[in-house]
């Protein structure tokens, strides 16, 4: 019974708690359900993504074209790219588009080689790599995958953190304020140099802001403001120190093509620039290094027609934009000498290749800045330069875009080449102001040398040396042929012809007949060829052709050792002593009648600008015979056809040249017209300028000696060099004459670089003493660079164009001074050779010095004048002092 009640009254309490747990729950139910009634009549809290956060915010700009969008909110820069371009191969260079000191930085000039670069998604990061293009891996399967995978990875430059997806996930969104902000120097819109000086660009953060940008169909441009602090220096020495330079920089990035070009293969008998690469072969190969031409994309549009032999337009013809910032004058010219190049193409089935228009005015998508488009930019300085750099795809050598850069004193350098050069033949150029007609055609020839190196020609050096002096003094040969066969060389105009020749034409020609062979070489299309190979039978085989024929004779630019007297600037013909002759004989007549031509001039600058360039004209012919001394003739030859590597020049011809020199050191005191000279103010007499400069470049002269006997069968030896170099400098003391100003400079620099020899010091005086007179293309004027208080650091004048021409940073001059040097390899530059071992020249001067003393001990007493006789106690004092201890 007990037990009874107490599971009755158990089972009672459980029964009330359940019913009250039941209520419970019922209870909440009506609130949850009441709850979800009132949520229901509100509208659902609205999910915000992280692309709209980056986004929706005031003054967001965004600009899009078919390539990306970019995005600019707060200040930071932002790429919405789409995954279907991750991979892509893309150039990324960086353009001055404005600047406060046009010297320092080039509007429309790219001072550094594009980057290669694509970017690949990983997880959450877009990384930006280097493309490794120089590769070319011809081995299959899985051994190839393997080398690339394991040795040839694509380094990487940044890594970026995805900020965002797209709304449909196609493009990733990601910061790269930085790369448009930052300070790669590979990046930088500042110049290197300036000639010999070295230029360091510092950006400060302050001055760092980003501007505009754009977006178009194959490419997007970011421009940014930069403020730097620039320092230049010549060697260890500053000129210039956080002087404040404002920059517009304009960064373009330019979507390659996935349709590769064909490459060409390079052949070191033609002179076209060069994209540089080595393969690894299939099992048993050695690693090969080989070069592709650079060249444009040239294809027909009806290659049917083509093949026919019908003139074809191109599919993407080679167009060219003109500078609004032109002087008017100047437009037509410079538009006749882009469209000259057609003329080569026609003669290989393609017409209407080059094109040229103004900067449209109406077309929203045109930026002379953008790598797109090829401009021919016009600089507002007072250096005396143009230039036509090139950039390519590395993959193949295709040429991507190229400028053409003139600053506006070349006038000013082409009225000087004219007077100083024609004058004697051209009364039109006996004027301070050029006639229209002299500035059109000289302009003209200007601009399409440039455009000639944007076609992928480089220098000709060696072509003019193909035609005989005394041909340039011919009307039929010069209307036919101009005064070289190439206008990629530095001949200029006719200097060798002469007062009363008739008809003679005084300029270059319009285009050589080296130059549309280079052409048809390279842009030939062959419809009917598999691959690069088949074409290189075929290309190979022209050039085979016209080895042996100088009219086709590639000889390269000397920039690092001057060996070859055929390949140098500003010559004409193949005899350097008889093209002096007549160039001298022209000088003379154009000095003696400067006043009388040059009349509207009150304060005689004109005229010394006129004499200075004279002067540096005389200079450079006894340059060019001095280059006879020690020569050696370079060519490229391929084995089995005509022509010789390396040949000496021959011994007499070394010996004629080197006594015509000195016999000019005597002679020049025609230089020193005084009624020309009175108008320019005090100054040292130009004739002892250029002494000096001969006999050291003749001194000079001797490491060349060295090497062309050491290979020569029948050489001018060294000891000869030095027995007549010693007669002619001391001839006044062996012939008992009375010393000139000409015998007493060459007298104490022998004895100063005997020194230099016998009892060298860390500053080695010869080092400083051989040093010839340069006045290429390119220089700032002395106006400009006192200007910018660069004027005591610069002690000569110095051509930019080559080098600028290439595009190059410094390291890849480096890189291209180590190229191998040889038929089907890069050109490289031809090197100093090291004679060191097999150098007499001490020997040579420690005889001549014993020789020396028995003259000097002999003259310094018994000399009629007592001028002789003072400077040659003089002379014996320092032989005496510098052999002091010295047992001979």
């Amino acid at each position: 019974m007990k037990k009874s009640f107490v599971f009755l009254f158990i089972s009672l309490f459980l029964f009330s708690l359940c019913d009250t747990a039941c209520g419970q729950e019922d209870t909440k139910k009506k609130k949850s359900e009441s709850k979800t009634a009132e949520t229901a009549k509100k509208p659902a809290a609205k999910s915000v993504s992280k692309y709209d956060k980056l986004f929706d915010k005031k003054g967001h700009i965004a600009t899009t074209g078919g390539f990306m969008t970019l995005h600019l909110v707060d200040g930071k820069l932002y790429f919405e790219l789409p995954l279907k371009y991750m991979g892509r191969e893309m150039l990324l260079a960086s353009t001055a588009s404005e600047s406060s000191n046009p010297m320092l930085c080039t509007n429309g000039y790219k001072a550094h080689t594009p980057r290669h670069i694509k970017f690949t998604l990983e997880d959450s990061t877009v990384y930006m790599r280097s493309v490794n293009a120089a590769l070319d891996c011809r081995v299959n399967g899985e051994r190839g995958k393997l080398l690339k995978e394991k040795n040839f990875i694509e380094p990487m430059l940044e890594a970026y953190e995805v900020a965002a997806w797209n709304k449909d996930r196609s493009a990733v969104v990601f910061n790269v304020t930085s790369l448009f902000t930052g300070s790669d120097a590979d990046l930088s819109p500042v110049n290197d140099g300036i000639g010999k000086l070295t230029v360091k660009a510092s950006p400060q953060k302050a001055g760092i802001k980003l501007d505009e940008i754009k977006a178009f169909e194959d490419n997007v441009m970011v421009s940014t403001w930069y403020a730097y602090r620039v320092s230049v220096s010549q060697g260890r020495t500053p000129v210039v120190t956080d002087a404040p330079l404002t920059v517009k920089a304009l960064r373009s990035l330019l979507l390659l093509p996935e349709d590769r070009m064909r490459p060409r293969y390079s052949d070191a008998r033609l002179g076209v620039f060069l994209t540089d690469k080595q393969s690894i072969e299939e099992e048993g190969s050695q690693m090969r290094k080989y070069s592709l031409a650079n060249r444009w994309r040239l294809e027909p549009q009806d290659p049917k027609a083509y093949k026919r032999g019908k003139l074809v337009e191109p599919v993407k013809p080679i167009v060219w934009y003109v500078d609004d910032a032109f002087p008017e004058s100047w437009k037509k010219p410079i538009k006749k000498a882009v469209l000259r190049w057609n003329q080569a193409f026609e003669k290989i089935g393609f017409k209407n290749v080059m094109q040229v228009r103004d900067f449209p005015k109406d077309d929203p998508s045109f930026d002379p800045d953008n790598l797109k488009y090829s401009c021919i930019r016009y600089i507002p300085s007072t250096v005396q330069n143009a230039m036509g750099p090139s950039w390519v795809d590395p993959k193949t050598g295709e040429i991507i875009t190229a400028s053409v850069i003139v600053y506006n004193d070349i006038v000013k350098l082409i009225a000087q080449w004219r007077f100083t050069q024609t004058a004697q033949v051209d009364p039109r150029v006996r004027a301070q102001v050029m006639p229209d007609d002299v500035m059109d055609e000289s302009i003209t020839y200007v601009i399409a040398h440039e455009i000639g190196h944007t076609l992928g020609l480089m220098h000709n050096m060696g072509a003019s040396s193909a035609f005989p002096v005394d041909s340039l003094r011919s009307a039929n040969f010069t209307k036919k042929y101009g005064t070289t066969p190439s206008i990629m060389d530095y001949a200029r105009f006719n200097y060798v012809a002469q007062p009363g020749d008739k008809g003679v034409k005084l300029t270059p020609p319009d285009l050589g007949v080296y130059d549309e062979f280079v052409i048809k070489w390279l842009y030939t299309y062959f419809p009917d060829l598999k691959n690069a190979d088949e074409e290189n039978k075929v290309l190979e085989k022209w050039v085979d052709e016209k080895a042996g024929d100088p009219l086709y004779r590639f000889r390269k630019q000397q920039m690092l050792a001057r060996l070859d007297p055929s390949a140098i600037e500003e010559d004409l013909g193949d005899d350097p002593v008889k093209a002096a002759d007549y160039g001298i004989k022209n000088l003379k007549y154009i000095l003696k009648n400067m006043n009388n031509w040059i009349t509207d001039d009150p304060d005689g600058s004109y005229r010394k600008s006129l004499y200075n360039t004279l002067v540096s004209q005389y200079a450079r012919y006894l340059q060019n015979v001095i280059y006879n001394v020690g020569g050696i003739y370079l060519t490229d030859v391929k084995d089995g056809t005509p022509g010789e590597r390396v040949q000496p020049v021959d011994r007499e011809v070394q010996r004629a040249s080197l006594k015509w020199v000195l016999k000019q050191i005597n002679d020049c005191d025609w230089l020193n017209n005084k009624e020309v000279t009175k108008h320019f103010g005090p100054d040292m007499a130009m004739s002892a300028r250029v002494q000096n400069m001969a006999i050291m470049a003749l001194f000079k002269a001797g490491q060349n000696v060295v090497l062309a006997s050491h290979i020569s069968n029948n050489s001018y030896s060294l000891e000869e060099y030095c027995n007549d170099l010693y007669d002619g400098v001391w001839e006044s003391a062996i012939a008992n004459r009375k010393v000139t100003q000409g015998d007493k400079i060459m007298q104490k620099n022998m004895l100063a670089m005997m020194k230099s020899l016998i009892k060298p010091s860390s500053n080695n005086l010869l080092g400083s003493l051989l040093g010839g007179i340069s006045n290429e293309v390119g220089s700032p004027s002395w106006d400009e660079v006192e200007l910018y208080g660069l004027y005591d650091a610069v002690t000569e004048k110095e051509s930019i164009e080559e080098m600028s021409s290439l595009g190059m940073t410094e390291q890849e001059k480096i890189n291209e001074v180590l190229n191998s040097f040889g038929f089907g390899y890069g050109y490289g530059w031809q090197r100093p050779v090291k004679t060191d071992i097999i150098d007499e020249t001490l020997t040579n001067y420690c005889a001549i010095g014993v020789k020396l003393r028995t003259l000097l001990m002999g003259k310094a007493m018994n000399a009629t004048d007592q001028s002789s006789k003072q400077h040659y106690q003089a002379m014996l004092f320092m032989l005496m002092q510098m052999m002091d201890g010295i047992k001979l």
